[in-house]
């Protein structure tokens, strides 16, 4: 009768117990530890928010909310206010997006998954064409990425906390993880099925073993996730 009473009774207050800790550590996890750039290439460290609710102080544009430690008061950062953040262990730059594209705002932020002479860079959107997100002949056009690297000090993550995907309200199909590659984000075009490999391979040709599993196939378009996983794991910066 001990047991069966467990089972009754308590299974679902250590149910209960459980969904409220997951949704304290995911409130826990929306400020992350980090910095940003702003347009004069002052650095400026505290707590940011990556996808914030509400409005964003610019319409047309993305946004992210900052403070400068836990006590303090947040304000909103629209992306013309910035060149480069980093939150937890990711950085991001701002980037302008074409009308189909990967957001509904004009100007926005993408995740750089790699840095290097030429970047991979991640976004959370959609090129409208209803498959993998591995298409052809996209591109961004315009960008502002030069302008956040280099004297901007922009820089890789912390290096601590959580990976956090770029997709709030104003981005297309939130759901599907879109890659571009170029030296900046005014040179941004799409990783597709045809040019994977030779992009990929020359992305991270630092490291032998993993081209040599890109160019055999044990990688492809659709597991870049674990690709990323893979590299990082053997790629010390």
């Amino acid at each position: 009768m001990r047991y069966l009473y467990f089972d009754l009774y308590m299974r679902p207050i250590l149910t209960i117990l459980c969904l409220m800790l997951l949704v304290s550590t995911a409130k826990s996890q929306t400020w992350q530890p980090g910095y940003f750039y702003d347009v004069k290439g002052t650095k400026n460290t505290g707590l940011i928010s990556v996808n914030p609710r509400g409005k964003g102080p610019i319409k047309g544009e993305g946004f992210i909310e900052y403070k400068e430690d836990a006590k303090a008061q947040s304000m909103k950062l629209s992306a013309s206010d910035l060149r480069s953040f980093v939150a937890g262990r990711d950085s991001f730059i701002v980037a302008a997006a074409p009308r189909e594209g990967w957001s509904n705002y004009d100007l926005d932020f993408v995740k750089v998954a790699v840095d290097g002479p030429i970047r991979l860079f991640e976004v959370k959107g959609s090129t409208g064409d209803g498959g993998s997100g591995f298409s052809p002949g996209i591109s961004v056009g315009t960008g502002i990425g030069a302008g956040g690297y280099g004297g901007s000090g922009f820089g890789g993550g912390l290096g601590g906390g959580i990976s956090i995907p770029i997709g709030g309200g104003g981005r297309r199909g939130s759901a599907k993880t879109l890659y571009f590659y170029g030296a900046n984000t005014a040179e941004m075009k799409l990783i597709t099925n045809e040019n994977f490999i030779d992009v990929m391979s020359e992305i991270m040709g630092d490291e032998p073993d993993v081209v040599e599993k890109i160019q055999t196939k044990k990688f492809g378009p659709g597991n870049m996730a674990k690709l990323l996983d893979y590299f990082h794991q053997v790629h010390k910066d």
